[in-house]
């Protein structure tokens, strides 16, 4: 079967919404070190090599809101697409703690070869799907471990990360604030964008409204849970698309 380094569904859908899932595989493509990163397969299973439940999520947030959405099919540990070409995390070493075997001696040439076959793609993709409408916002889903190495536990079940665009950013958390049973992260348990990730360079530099969503991953370990999920968050993005008033 030919490799496909992204997934979309629903393509067919003329909404204005776009999901999108940067980080929604493990994949190793068999190009890159005959598909093995020289990783234990319990550390393929963390966090380190994808956005654990983010995919599951995001699926069901695009049923959810009738719209499409496009997940990337290969592991952050391959290459990030939540990065810029000259981000010096495209393509990691050392991730909490662990050392990416295939990675440590990746060169430049090794690293084109990733950025043509996996990254570029995906981004060509996404970049065609978000230009169908001139009123597309975006919706990024990510996921977070409850703990880093060496470092407290993360309290937030769901947090909004943005940058200078507060537009659609500030009613949704005022949204989720609503609801009471929910510890809301504003820019945690990261803080804003990075220049040049898929945020900035698809949403920001297209003054496209647009908010990235980080979920606690223990909370979306299950397809029921990630269903759950998306059920729960549909209704608040629409409200929170209907306050800005755009």
């Amino acid at each position: 079967m030919t490799y496909a380094p992204f997934e979309i569904t629903g393509l067919d859908r003329a909404s204005r919404w776009l999901v999108t899932c940067d980080h929604a595989a493990n994949t190793v493509p068999a190009f890159v070190n005959g598909g093995d990163l020289g990783l234990a397969p319990c550390d393929m299973e963390r966090h380190i090599a994808y956005d654990v439940g983010a995919a599951g999520v995001s699926r069901a947030l695009a049923d959810a809101l009738g719209c499409p959405a496009i997940l990337s099919n290969f592991s952050r540990l391959v290459i990030d697409p939540n990065r810029g070409e000259d981000d010096p995390t495209l393509l990691m070493k050392l991730y909490d703690g662990t050392i990416i075997p295939a990675n440590r001696h990746a060169g430049r040439d090794e690293l084109e070869m990733r950025l043509n076959r996996c990254y570029r793609p995906y981004h060509t993709a996404l970049a065609e799907l978000a230009a169908r409408r001139d009123d597309t916002v975006i919706v990024s889903v990510h996921s977070f471990t409850p703990q880093l190495q060496g470092r407290p536990p993360r309290p937030w079940h769901v947090g909004v990360l943005y940058a200078a665009d507060t537009r659609f950013a500030r009613p949704l958390l005022a949204r989720l604030r609503a609801e009471p049973d929910l510890c809301v992260g504003e820019n945690e348990p990261y803080g804003g964008h990075l220049p040049g990730d898929a945020i900035a360079r698809h949403a920001i530099a297209w003054e496209r409204l647009n908010a990235l969503i980080e979920v606690r991953n223990d909370l979306i370990a299950t397809t029921s849970q990630q269903i759950a999920w998306a059920d729960r968050l549909a209704p608040i993005l629409q409200q929170a698309l209907a306050d800005t008033g755009q």
